[in-house]
């Protein structure tokens, strides 16, 4: 057993003599500590994610600025560790959902498809319709569709919580009122 350990350490000599100038020698031959002067990208845990409570007002905002921001809130990229394959957003308490508005002529042009399935069950529902029936559907969809196509965008989607008008049932969790970071005109 000595005999081979002398004779590896003489080959490594020998080796390290003639081909120091020809031959590139590993980090790990050559005694330097790789993993001191490797940066390392930290990633979040979803046990470790602490999920914050936020409430926006929709009241004369438009839609798809909000809906933009909200889904960024959702998706947690406002954290320093954010994670794309964990679910490491907030939630999102939408109130006044019923007072959204869209420019142009988008309230009278904009439709949502519906399709059930069966042969001819195409459903279009107007933007105007859907803001008298079911407006906080309308935050949902374009939310939802700011998120990822995947089960994780599927369970991203049920931190969205949209109300039609400025109460809601969410006191208990205490959220902090977010500021949208555009103007409206």
């Amino acid at each position: 057993m000595l005999i081979t350990c002398v004779k590896k350490s003489f080959v490594d000599n020998f080796l390290n003599l003639i081909f120091a100038s020809s031959i590139r020698i590993p980090y790990f031959k050559q005694g330097l500590d790789v993993e001191s002067s490797a940066k390392i990208t930290k990633s979040v845990r979803e046990q470790d994610v602490i999920a914050k409570w936020h409430i926006v007002d929709a009241d004369g905002k438009t839609l798809g600025r909000l809906a933009s921001q909200v889904a960024f809130l959702i998706r947690g990229k406002h954290k320093p560790d954010f994670t794309p394959h964990v679910d490491c957003g907030d939630f999102v308490i939408v109130i006044n959902a019923a007072k959204i508005k869209v420019k142009g002529k988008r309230e009278e042009q904009k439709e949502y498809f519906h399709y059930t399935g069966y042969p001819g069950g195409d459903r279009y529902r107007s933007f105007k319709d859907l803001v008298k029936s079911k407006p906080e559907e309308i935050i949902e969809l374009a939310v939802r569709g700011m998120l990822p196509k995947n089960t994780l965008g599927r369970k991203m989607g049920k931190k969205l919580k949209v109300y039609a008008g400025a109460e809601h049932p969410h006191a208990a969790q205490e959220p902090k009122e977010f500021i949208l970071n555009y103007s409206a005109e």
